[in-house]
């Protein structure tokens, strides 16, 4: 086992080396957006080194339960968005072990605010602003995409600002949370130890109004942008009726939609690493953000993972003890842990970027051992 392992590290690194500067990308890292805030009020911004602007910005927004992740963690960055014309930008929010829903979707919308402030200094074009996420995040650009109007949640600086944005990509995000933890199969999320209960402060269905506030159906209008939903019906973690509840709701308030279901994916990984679906994301941000010549649309389409990526899936490595394939988290830290956090961020993995996004299945922009674990002795037959 101990040469299949380290076979593989050898693989990685003549595939990639460690990650430094992208070339062509002008970096902007730790812009505090909230002066004397939180030590998470800060945002990356990336720009083309050679690019005329105002630029159109994709906001990504990282996932993790609401309780842990990190802006570094940016699939915009690492897929090229900024040398197809894009700036992008990366934030971090107060997560729940600083504080209980609203502090963060007030963050999110404290971020776009800051930047459109900024927009003249960094080249950006304010009337062009998308936001993407998965999981967590994937809830929080809803929420953002639906509560453009609601103006309790715009709270703090740069008020003159709007929080409004023009496209919205949700990868299997969270929307109603009394439906989701009373889904056969999903019942342990109603306890009040969940990551929902911590983001609402307590559990779900004792606090149904808290529940109705924090889902972005609750607050979809007419004028919200255009949304692109992307879900596997294999999801373990969020229901895949969650994204239909919400494509249904804009679907019949007439909002632009697109529900793609991903036919054999679980919660991110290797089915959502299809060049089909790269190029159907490309192709919305492109429409709704540089032509503006997509038609208003409530569209359903599907795919189905590909069996050979998902054979190919690198978590499916070598044995565990427990008789499911992965790699001993000793293992991977010892090469990648560089700062010996017990943590390993998409800036100090080896591999290629693709492999960190497949790996890093909650989406946060960190591996974990608590998450290498959960992989490793997930449900279902043994090999």
């Amino acid at each position: 086992m101990r040469c299949i392992i380290l076979s593989f590290f050898v693989a990685l690194s003549l595939v990639i080396s460690a990650q430094g500067q992208i070339e062509g990308v002008k970096a902007h890292r730790d812009l505090v957006y909230v002066e004397g805030g939180h030590e998470r009020h800060k945002l990356d911004l990336y720009l083309p080194e050679k690019a005329e602007g105002p630029l159109p910005l994709i906001i990504w927004v990282h996932g993790g339960g609401w309780q842990n992740g990190s802006k570094d963690g940016c699939p915009p960055l690492r897929t090229g968005y900024v040398a197809q014309g894009y700036a992008v930008a990366s934030i971090n929010y107060r997560l729940s072990g600083h504080a209980v829903f609203p502090a963060q979707i007030e963050d999110c919308k404290a971020a776009i605010r800051w930047l459109r402030a900024h927009a003249k200094e960094f080249s950006l074009d304010p009337q062009r602003f998308g936001v993407w996420g998965s999981s967590a995040g994937g809830h929080l650009v809803a929420l953002i995409g639906t509560s453009g109007d609601v103006k309790e949640f715009d709270v703090g600086a740069n008020l003159d600002q709007s929080s409004r944005v023009q496209a919205v990509c949700d990868y299997y995000g969270p929307t109603d949370f009394t439906a989701f933890v009373t889904t056969p199969g999903y019942e342990s999320h109603a306890t009040d130890a969940s990551p929902e209960a911590k983001l609402i402060g307590g559990a779900v269905m004792q606090n149904k109004d808290k529940a109705a506030r924090v889902n972005p159906i609750t607050y979809v209008t007419k004028d919200d942008p255009p949304f692109l939903i992307v879900h596997g019906d294999k999801d373990p973690t969020v229901p895949i009726n969650q994204s239909q509840f919400l494509f249904d709701a804009l679907k019949k308030t007439e909002v632009s939609a697109h529900f793609h279901t991903i036919h054999g994916a679980g919660h991110g990984g290797p089915g959502f690493a299809g060049k089909n679906i790269d190029d159907m994301v490309s192709q919305f941000f492109a429409e709704r953000l540089k032509s503006n010549s997509a038609k208003a649309e409530a569209l359903t389409t599907e795919s189905t993972a590909d069996p050979a990526m998902m054979e190919r899936d690198p978590r499916k490595g070598a044995p565990s003890a427990g008789g499911r394939r992965g790699f001993p988290w000793e293992v991977i830290t010892g090469r990648d842990d560089k700062d010996k956090d017990g943590k390993v961020s998409k800036s100090e993995f080896s591999g290629p970027p693709q492999l960190f996004q497949r790996l890093d299945q909650n989406g946060d922009g960190l591996l974990e051992k608590s998450e290498n674990e959960a992989f490793l002795n997930r449900p279902g037959p043994r090999p």
